[in-house]
């Protein structure tokens, strides 16, 4: 009975499919073809299993710029049709728009097509530079962190974009409809959102290259998306609550997880009418992306450092155990008392958390960071006045939970539970520091 059964996650093949002059410029190292889903569950159920075939491989490529679909199922056997062999495309249809392609040469026709004339749908809000793979595997340029100092007209370079949309987007509908996929193959507990609800907004990552040739033709190139929603927020602004977050198997872990985070922060940042942005349950990963880029952000924020700390905050590789910066002799500044010596400033830290749009929670835990990061392990009254700090809003946070228990093991219950956030904290700082 095993050799009938497949592993939905393995028997998924995705592929992002290029016209056949883009695929002339990418480097040797660069693949988009042949991956496999995280998930498959919300289409093929929780055992995530499918059976009544041998060496099921199910074919879903799409174009990598406008994602055009080509859907093929091929097996070696296949039992006799029953109500126990599962009807793998027809299970598939209900989550993809209808038109699919089934035809091969159809497909690679359309890709070819799509690649003259498909453009972002949306408006351009962000865009940054990386080296070019094919470039940096010839030795003619190292990584540089500094993605705004690389010339985006250059050959060595390849340059990324990040584009806003809604539903009244001509022609993005259609689009989301294509690439919502996604959602329940990379994302646990993902669904589809509800295209009746109109004032959805989302953010597309797509990756921009120009072609070796006489033509110097532009593509683009699917790499991820965010879709965000507004809630009212007191008297007259928005609230803006980032949903789902996804970027696809080829281009992850090489940061632009972290470039569409940015994009995002900083639309927000420039929209007076968004007060600020909430995300709506997080996964353990995307937490630690938005920790990282929250904590990077106010680190490189001067007046915010010199006002929480006293002088010029340095930065550094301190053992990662959140050792206060002294003296001189090493390039470290002594601290004076700032707004963020423990007890911190709460009227102040609402000042700045309003002012930077971050969620409540978020900016308090972010504050604990950094006060944790410049904290001096040798100030016994510091480290009291640290821990009570934290501990006050994990009682808050708590309250429900941790007032049901007898004073004893509440006092237990919530220094257990301070060591277990100061650990992490120590583990979030060393992404940073």
């Amino acid at each position: 009975m095993t050799d009938w059964t497949a592993d939905a996650n393995e028997a998924l093949t995705l592929s992002l499919v290029r016209s056949t002059k883009d695929k002339e410029v990418l480097a040797e190292n660069e693949s988009y073809e042949e991956f496999h889903p995280t998930f498959t569950y919300p289409i093929y159920g929780e055992e995530e299993k499918i059976y009544g075939y041998k060496d099921l491989i199910i074919d879903l490529r799409f174009a990598s710029g406008s994602l055009e679909q080509y859907l093929s199922v091929n097996y070696s056997e296949k039992l006799p049709s029953s109500s126990t062999v599962d009807d793998v495309e027809g299970i598939l249809k209900g989550f993809i728009p209808p038109g699919y392609i089934t035809d091969e040469e159809a497909f690679l026709k359309k890709v070819e097509e799509d690649a003259e004339t498909f453009r972002p749908p949306g408006q351009l809000i962000y865009s940054y530079t990386r080296p070019s793979p094919k470039s940096s595997s010839k030795g003619k340029r190292k990584r540089d962190g500094n993605n705004q100092a690389l010339d985006p007209s250059s050959e060595d370079v390849v340059e990324f974009e990040v584009y806003h949309a809604t539903w009244d987007t001509p022609g993005f509908r259609e689009y989301h409809r294509r690439m919502q996929l996604f959602i329940l193959l990379y994302i646990e507990a993902g669904s589809y959102i509800n295209e009746d609800e109109d004032t959805w907004q989302f953010v597309v990552l797509f990756e921009k290259r120009k072609r070796n040739d006489a033509s110097h033709t532009t593509t683009y190139h699917f790499v991820g998306y965010s879709s965000l929603y507004p809630f009212y927020y007191y008297p007259e602004k928005v609230r803006l609550r980032l949903s789902q977050f996804v970027i696809v198997t080829p281009y992850q872990r090489h940061g632009h997880g972290s470039e569409l985070y940015k994009a995002i922060y900083q639309y927000i940042l420039k929209n007076p009418e968004i007060a600020e942005l909430t995300v709506e349950d997080p996964a353990e990963a995307f937490e630690d992306l938005r920790d990282k880029n929250d904590l990077e952000m106010l680190l490189s924020n001067e007046q915010f450092m010199e006002e929480g700390f006293g002088e010029k905050a340095s930065v550094g590789r301190a053992g990662g155990r959140g050792r206060a910066r002294k003296s001189g002799r090493g390039g470290e500044q002594i601290l004076g008392k700032g707004k963020l010596t423990p007890p911190a400033d709460k009227v102040w830290i609402e000042k700045w958390r309003r002012d930077l749009k971050i969620a409540g929670r978020q900016f308090q835990r972010l504050v604990e960071m950094l006060i944790l990061l410049h904290l001096d392990p040798s100030d016994p009254i510091a480290l009291k006045a640290y821990r009570i700090q934290v501990k006050e809003r994990l009682y808050r946070f708590n309250f429900e939970i941790l007032a049901q228990l007898e004073k004893e093991e509440r006092h237990e219950k919530l220094q257990e539970t301070f060591e277990n956030v100061r650990e992490d904290y120590h583990r979030i700082l060393a992404l940073v520091t």
